[in-house]
């Protein structure tokens, strides 16, 4: 068995406040952690499954929510530190290890802050040790707690007596729960949190002494590859082992069904081998041409949600005399991780462990169980750092066929993804199109808006039970999330807008109660989705940006149409103050002078300038910004270069401004890449773009913009998240700037140099009709 939280806690040296021996037992399996996690062993509901008080009187914490370059670890490692008024260096925090964390679910969806850093989870478990600590001191002192203070992890009553944790706890466990009314540390009262403070793991970064999942050695450690299908759907009819027994060190060749690994002593061996075994696979179905795969989307049969529908749109279109049109596409785009996946599994006959990148510990501990044959406690899984992603790279698909593999010789693999591995198999951000309908009212407001989608889908992540939904489990015989074709039914209770389906200026009214805060109230957004030829999943903004790029854009055309300012118009159609509040807050800082677009007196040659704006209420209500982008356009390479950002946030208190500003440029910087170059390419049967040299993100040595950030923090409100805000307003902003610049619309990611002088051909065409 799986050594036990309670041993693998006391063998540390750790004193657990509020650990006792019934948390580990079956009497609280019914307790759920949040976002539909599943039971464990551990209590989310006791104090000691989220701190323990070591010797010395320093913290350790335990936390579901890991970091994977998104600075979530120094920001939790702060919020312990602030709620137990202790230094930052005198808190450990370990993340996603099924053995001592509680089950928090996967790290995605920038829910990590509005999860630990509100009311509940881990900060609700950390004020209520603080209070339960004070509790104590003040019954030793016989004093009131309301003159307790404490400062550096020892609680000073108001008469100069003095006693630590480490003295209050005494190696004693307390069998309590975490208090749902304890009171969190305000803003005003921070001295940690708040703080810019820089990420705890920089300088390992910076010296290359960090301690990547690449790294884990264990003892009589194997290595392996993988030998994936030529083209999608192709299933295995022959493997030749004969082929590869003149390349020494082979441990085993293992096939499971279309699953094919190569095991072997040294890692060289097994790349050598896996490019040298024959294997001979039966063909797959023809892809769709790629040249018309956005009007082929449109044909497919889909399964439909209607997300709001004032059901008069089509009588508002009829009666009006002009409608503004227009049709988006976006394309698949890939993680393109720098590294391409790995991870260590130890399988022996009754257990496992796995050391991984997974974002999602606990579902991966299931599905791993579940293609072992094991009991769910009796895997464990660790999570180290991998390369980035914000989202579903090939992490999961890796532990899982790692362990299969170890499972299959008996001994610790590794295993890592070729680079042609990584990006030919792991789940694409989703293509779309969408088609947007609108007509003016006579005051020159928005009188009808009418937003027809088609979303491509294949897969997602894994969960706790399906791992048909990556490649992984594909080659194994397991399906993928149903599809099942079906018209829409009637919109039902209030607008839940998380992948910002519905544009900011819809009043998102379902039976009566509107949700979305806009002014416009005869809307319909419909969405179609169709299964895609390639597994897809979320990549970061998922869905959020290809929606908003197609409904800021949409807002930018009718702003032309109406001959008004794109920042005053889209006052005039906002009612939400937190994004009315971003908006002016961006125009202020850029010094928006206000006028209609395009500029007037548009060049002909040379170099013209311009600036676009976009903005959002990130999954409704988990963060809001405004982008404001200054662009350059080369009019006869067609090449659009970024030259300003000015961007303003809202994600509620901010933890670390340090984190949040690399958070927020970092977002403008990948949303650059994904808006000007990256797109993912086919042949009839296969993924093209597996390198770099086919797969084309920004290089760096690309000239940079210059990114200048405000950060709007209205009081009285929770915190929310920030990984994916910034992100998703980027194309929708680098268009509309093209646009008032050239008076050249662009309405189809990647914004290539071919594309921008297509435009500008239509756009000169139109000027002189």
């Amino acid at each position: 068995m799986i050594q036990s939280r309670r041993e693998f806690l006391k063998s540390s040296g750790s004193l657990i406040v509020g650990f006792s021996a019934t948390s580990v037992l079956p009497g609280f399996m019914g307790a759920q952690g949040p976002f539909a996690t599943h039971p464990s062993h551990i209590d989310p509901n006791r104090i000691g499954s989220w701190l323990a008080i070591d010797a010395d009187g320093s913290i350790t914490a335990y936390t579901g929510k890991c970091d994977f370059g998104q600075g979530i670890f120094t920001a939790q490692t702060q919020l312990v530190a602030e709620e137990l008024c202790v230094p930052i260096p005198r808190v450990k925090l370990v993340q996603c290890d099924t053995a001592v964390c509680p089950d928090q679910g996967t790290t995605s969806g920038s829910q990590s802050t509005p999860t630990n850093f509100n009311e509940e989870s881990l900060a609700l478990a950390a004020a209520t040790a603080r209070e339960t600590l004070l509790k104590f001191a003040g019954d030793r002192f016989g004093e009131s707690v309301d003159v307790l203070h404490v400062v550096d992890g020892v609680v000073t009553s108001k008469s100069g007596r003095a006693v630590s944790y480490a003295e209050l706890v005494q190696g004693k466990y307390f069998n309590l729960p975490v208090d749902k009314s304890a009171r969190r540390r305000s803003p005003a009262q921070w001295t940690t949190l708040g703080k810019p403070v820089p990420s705890l793991d920089r300088a390992a970064l910076m010296t290359g002494a960090f301690e990547f999942v690449h790294h884990v050695r264990v003892p009589e450690m194997l290595h392996a590859r993988v030998v994936r299908p030529p083209a999608m759907g192709a299933t295995v009819e022959n493997v030749d082992e004969a082929s590869i027994r003149n390349i020494p060190g082979i441990v085993k060749v293992v096939v499971r069904k279309d699953l094919v690994g190569i095991v072997a002593m040294k890692q060289h061996q097994a790349v050598l081998a896996a490019r040298q075994l024959a294997v001979r696979w039966s063909p797959g179905p023809k892809l769709p041409r790629q040249q018309d795969f956005f009007e082929s989307m449109r044909r497919q049969p889909s399964q439909d949600t209607l997300s709001v529908d004032s059901r008069n749109v089509d009588a508002r279109l009829a009666a009006v005399k002009s409608i503004i049109s227009a049709t988006y596409t976006y394309p698949y785009q890939m993680h393109g991780s720098v590294g391409a996946s790995c991870a260590v599994a130890d399988v022996k006959p009754k257990q496992a462990t796995i050391w991984s990148a997974t974002q999602s510990a606990y579902p991966t501990r299931s599905v791993t169980a579940m293609l072992l044959g094991l009991k769910p406690d009796d895997v464990r899984v660790v999570f180290v750092r991998g390369a980035g992603c914000y989202g579903l790279n090939g992490a999961d698909a890796v532990s899982f066929e790692a362990a299969i593999l170890s499972q299959a010789v008996g001994k610790p693999v590794r295993l890592q993804f070729s680079r042609q591995d990584e990006m030919a198999w792991e789940n694409y951000g989703a293509a779309c199109v969408v088609e947007q309908r609108a007509a003016l009212g006579e005051d020159g407001r928005v009188a009808v808006w009418d937003r027809e989608a088609w979303v491509s889908a294949l897969g997602n992540r894994p969960g706790y039970d399906r791992p048909g939904n990556v490649i992984t489990g594909m080659l194994l015989g397991y399906e993928a999330e149903p599809f099942q074709p079906g018209p829409a039914k009637p919109p039902k209770g209030k607008l839940r807008n998380q992948s910002n389906i519905v544009p900011a200026y819809f009043a998102g009214c379902i039976d009566g109660n509107c949700g979305s805060e806009g002014t416009v109230v005869a809307e319909r957004a419909l969405t179609h989705t169709v299964r895609s030829p390639f597994f897809t999943g979320p990549l970061r903004s998922p869905l959020r940006i290809q929606n908003t790029f197609a409904n800021e854009c949409f807002m930018d055309e009718i702003c032309a149409r109406a001959k008004a300012d794109p920042v005053a118009y889209r006052l005039l159609h906002l009612k939400n103050s937190r994004v009315i509040g971003v908006l002016k807050a961006a125009a202020e800082l850029a010094k928006w002078n206000p006028r209609p677009s395009p500029k007037a007196n548009l060049q002909r040659s040379g170099i013209a300038s311009g600036r676009g704006v976009a903005c959002v209420a990130y999954e409704g209500a988990n963060g809001y910004a405004a982008l404001i982008a200054y662009v350059d356009v080369d009019l006869e390479s067609g090449v659009v270069q970024p030259k300003r950002f000015v961007v303003a946030l809202d994600c509620g208190p901010i933890s670390n401004p340090d984190g949040l500003r690399n958070q927020t440029d970092g977002g403008i910087l990948q949303g650059m890449s994904r808006s000007l170059v990256e797109e993912v390419t086919w042949d009839e049967s296969r993924v093209t773009s597996v390198d770099w040299q086919t797969y084309k993100s920004l290089y760096l040595d690309y000239e940079m913009p210059s990114i200048e950030c405000v950060f709007v923090a209205p009081e009285g409100v929770p915190a929310l998240g920030a990984g994916e805000t910034s992100i998703t307003v980027v194309p929708a902003a680098i268009g509309n700037a093209v646009f008032d610049a050239t008076g050249a619309r662009l309405r189809d990611v990647p914004f290539t140099p071919e594309r921008v002088m297509s435009a500008l051909e239509i756009a000169r065409k139109e000027a002189t009709a």
